[in-house]
């Protein structure tokens, strides 16, 4: 598939944003890709590994002259930087970006593009069990599903070439309402994520000295718990609503399955068990 940019600036230069970089590479990308972020020591190793042409902390430079320009940093950060480079932005560019939650999102930064510049919404599901541009890598995407969340206003032009992007890089694509979406991975992803960090606190609370007792379930169930806090802090500030309505219900799951115990319920817990087994099984099909 043809790549419609020669300049590709990725803000937040990690495991999303570099594997995104290396991905365009590998499908031929021959333009430029320019990395920014906070920290200089990993926006040079990026480069010496690589992952990207050139690199600037001054975002405003970095930004200058792309078609292409990509949020690939903590969400919380998005509307911060959008006011300080929109006067810096290319007439025609996109601003697109990888992040979790959407509804907010699309309702912030879309007002704070220029005229003539357009934001496309994505949300690729993808990711391991390491973070850092260290753990990029060029496959990540492949076959991997990405959401794109087009708003009211969204250009139709930019959000055709943004699709075409992403399945250029691997990924199977689709369309999403920003409210749905939201509603969506609070229940199946952001919920997650808050009991993993949850049973981990729940956990030394018992005796912080007994975890290296956990075998593979427990490293399974808790390897999310990994992932980067302020990332999961913004997720959380920004789908607040639907986050809380997910954990009352998973509140209410367990509230059940305690009484349950309590009262020596076996075969009903045995049933809950057997719910839960029967309901997961779509899962092995992803």
């Amino acid at each position: 598939m043809k790549i419609d940019f020669k300049h590709i600036a990725i803000i937040g230069v990690g495991l999303i944003g570099g594997s995104f970089a290396l991905a365009l590479k590998q499908q031929g990308f021959k333009g430029k890709i320019t990395g920014m972020g906070r920290n200089k020591k990993n926006l040079s190793k990026a480069k010496k590994l690589g992952i990207i042409d050139n690199y600037t902390t001054e975002f405003t430079e970095g930004i200058k002259d792309a078609d292409l320009i990509m949020l690939a940093v903590p969400v919380g950060q998005f509307e911060t930087i959008m006011k300080n480079i929109r006067r810096n932005l290319k007439k025609g560019a996109i601003v697109t970006d990888v992040g979790s939650v959407k509804a907010q999102i699309v309702k912030k930064l879309g007002p704070l593009m220029p005229k003539d510049v357009y934001f496309v919404g994505a949300h690729p599901i993808a990711g391991k069990e390491c973070s850092g541009v260290t753990c990029a890598s060029a496959d990540l995407y492949q076959n991997a599903r990405c959401i794109i969340t087009p708003g009211p206003d969204t250009n139709n032009t930019a959000l055709k070439k943004i699709i075409n992007l992403w399945k250029t890089v691997g990924a199977k694509t689709m369309l999403m309402e920003p409210e749905e979406h939201d509603v969506i991975f609070a229940a199946v992803s952001h919920l997650p994520h808050v009991v993993a960090y949850a049973l981990v606190n729940g956990i030394i609370k018992v005796d912080e000295a007994i975890l290296h007792h956990g075998g593979k379930g427990l490293r399974d169930m808790t390897r999310i718990a990994k992932s980067p806090a302020e990332l999961w802090r913004d997720i959380c500030s920004h789908n607040k609503k639907n986050i809380l309505k997910s954990l009352k219900m998973f509140s209410s799951s367990i509230s059940n399955i305690t009484k349950l115990i309590e009262r020596s319920d076996w075969k009903g817990l045995e049933k809950e068990f057997i719910k839960a087994r029967e309901a997961r099984q779509p899962l092995e099909s992803n």
